[in-house]
Formats: C-alpha cells, structure tokens, sequence
C-alpha cells in the first residue's frame, strides 16, 4: 500500500503534476531504511530536511533516565526519533522506544514536558551528511513495562544514569532537553525551546 503523502501534496510515485515521483509503503520501513525519511533523502539528498519527531525520557523509581548510545556517532542521548506518515508524537514516542530499547509505554503514561526546535541546538549533521533540523516533543514517563534490549543497527548499549551525571559524550541536544525537563520540574510548566 502506498500512501499519499499530504505534506507533499503528493499523490504517490511517479511523475506527473501533484506527485512527488516518491511514494511511501510502510510496508518497507525497517529501522531507518525505508522510513520516510529515507524515501524523502532519496529525492533530497543531504540538504537540510525539516522533521518532527518525539524523544522520551524514560524515569526510575531512583529518577535516572535512560541513555542510550548511539552506533554512528558514539554519542550519548534519550531514545528519539522521526514520525512516520499518518503518526503523532504520542505514537512516535512510543515506537521509539518500543523500536530502540525493547521497552514498552502506553499513551496515558506519557508526559509532554517540552518542545525542541531551536536550531542553534537541534540541527543535526550525521555521519553521512545528512543534515536534519530536528522538531522533537519531548515527553518523560515512569511507568513501563519490558526488559531494556537495545536495538543493535542503531544503539551500542542503553542503561539508567543520574540527571545530573550523565554519560559522555552526550549529544548537546540532550543535555537541552535534560535542562528544560529540570526547569518543567521547577515550574510545572511546558518548556518550549
């Protein structure tokens, strides 16, 4: 099945006036290969790309977050990535970190703390030059059912560390996120970055 792509105004594969000449069969998405993203990069190229996506920090009963880090760059960060077509935030988070960690989080046991789009932090150059500017509804949940299995195309390995002691190196926007989530703590209100 393909999908119309409505922020493309598209009407599926193929060229022809309204089509992208792209297409998306969720059908193929595994992992980065075949997403969305991936089909858009394979028109695009690495120029900059606008997307939205979700990241969760995951809490213990001890406050530590969940870290994971990552295959390509070694760097340090909360389970994060793109929407697909036809998904929320809600929906991203969770497959997330269904996707990278092996654990599993219902909608209610989400919170929505803060928004992540300011592009002096979250514009981000990967190992092979795509360059993505990052729109990310961050949300924290306590409450999760499953063993922490790290998904091994994209995470080396993923474990419980302080707020304030994170591992190194840890991706800078990250650390953003861990400020506004302690400034959410503080003040009970969304931060919006």
């Amino acid at each position: 099945m393909v999908l119309r792509c409505a922020a493309l105004r598209c009407a599926g594969p193929g060229p022809g006036p309204g089509r992208c000449g792209i297409g998306f069969d969720p059908g193929r998405a595994v992992g980065y290969i075949g997403s969305y993203v991936w089909v858009i990069r394979q028109k695009l190229g690495s120029r900059l790309l606008l997307v939205p996506g979700a990241q969760v920090m995951v809490l213990n009963e001890r406050g530590e977050c969940l870290f994971q880090r990552r295959r390509d760059t070694g760097a340090w960060e909360f389970p994060a990535g793109a929407c697909e077509e036809g998904s929320t935030f809600a929906g991203t988070a969770i497959e997330e970190l269904k996707e990278e960690t092996g654990l599993s989080v219902q909608p209610e046991d989400l919170i929505p703390f803060g928004s992540l789009s300011d592009p002096a932090v979250h514009i981000v150059r990967y190992p092979n030059g795509d360059l993505t500017h990052c729109f990310a509804m961050c949300f924290a949940t306590h409450r999760w059912t499953g063993e922490v299995r790290p998904e091994e195309e994209e995470v080396v390995e993923a474990a419980f560390f302080p707020r304030d002691r994170p591992p190194q190196p840890l991706h800078p926007p990250t650390r953003v996120v861990l400020d506004m989530y302690r400034e959410f703590v503080a003040t009970g209100r969304f931060q919006a970055r």
